[in-house]
């Protein structure tokens, strides 16, 4: 089973970095230096995604030299990857994020992986950095990658940029409209006051609690029912008479 998670979500995601660089470099012709994908991991940690599959047993076991047994962690498999950023300096003052790289391995091509990492690197775009679009761009010759941007992402061509690639290859600039993603932070946290409102109405005073609130609220009880019968008696009086009796004598 393939699992996509974030890449900043594994316990040590930047020991995947090299089979990630592996993956693009067996698949694509643009290669970049292993510093640019850690540069993306750190700047942009909840943007980029990594299809793996993970061992089948999970954990094995080992014998360490002093005889004890211990719990050894297999690295899980990648398979494929979206590299992504938002944009810093963005020419028209719009704040967009841009895929900068997209890779399955052949093994495991045509089970929907490439469209699950895109979506998700989408999602996270709008809703971590309320990104209005996301940009791309991809060889005009790369026919499986342009049915998977536009007939079932929905990227539209905006351009066509001459010469874009280092061989000399003309290249689509592509992008996708990403604000019907965004969430409505004002009518979540309207219906977050009202729900707490809601609770407030329906929520029960209650009572005392184990024997410690009963035994309290009965003391206080009779503490009430001696200080009524003292005063019906003239306890008060009696004291009073008291006291200057024996400061007389």
């Amino acid at each position: 089973m393939v699992d996509i998670v974030p890449l900043s979500s594994y316990p040590s995601y930047i020991d995947l970095l090299p089979s990630i660089q592996t993956c693009n470099i067996t698949n694509l012709p643009e290669n970049y230096f292993l510093k640019y994908y850690l540069y993306h991991a750190l700047t942009w940690p909840q943007l980029s995604f990594v299809a793996v599959v993970r061992p089948k047993n999970g954990y094995s076991k080992t014998t360490a030299p002093d005889g004890s047994k211990s719990l050894v962690e297999q690295y899980p498999k990648v398979v494929g990857y979206v590299l992504a950023k938002m944009e810093e300096e963005p020419t028209d003052g719009m704040q967009h994020g841009h895929i900068t790289s997209l890779s399955v391995m052949r093994t495991h091509r045509r089970l929907g992986i490439a469209e699950r990492l895109m979506r998700m690197s989408q999602r996270a775009m709008a809703e971590s950095h309320r990104a209005s679009y996301v940009s791309l761009h991809v060889r005009m010759s790369n026919i499986a990658a342009l049915r998977l941007y536009r007939d079932t992402l929905g990227f539209k061509v905006e351009d066509v940029e001459s010469k874009y690639y280092a061989d000399g290859e003309d290249a689509y600039a592509m992008r996708m409209d990403l604000t019907p993603m965004w969430m409505d932070w004002a009518a979540i946290e309207r219906k977050d006051r009202e729900r707490a409102q809601s609770d407030d109405k329906d929520a029960d005073e209650g009572e005392e609690v184990g024997e410690l609130g009963k035994k309290e609220t009965e003391q206080e009880q009779e503490k009430m029912v001696k200080v009524k019968v003292g005063r019906g008696l003239g306890v008060g009086d009696l004291v009073e008479k008291n006291e200057a009796t024996q400061g007389s004598s």
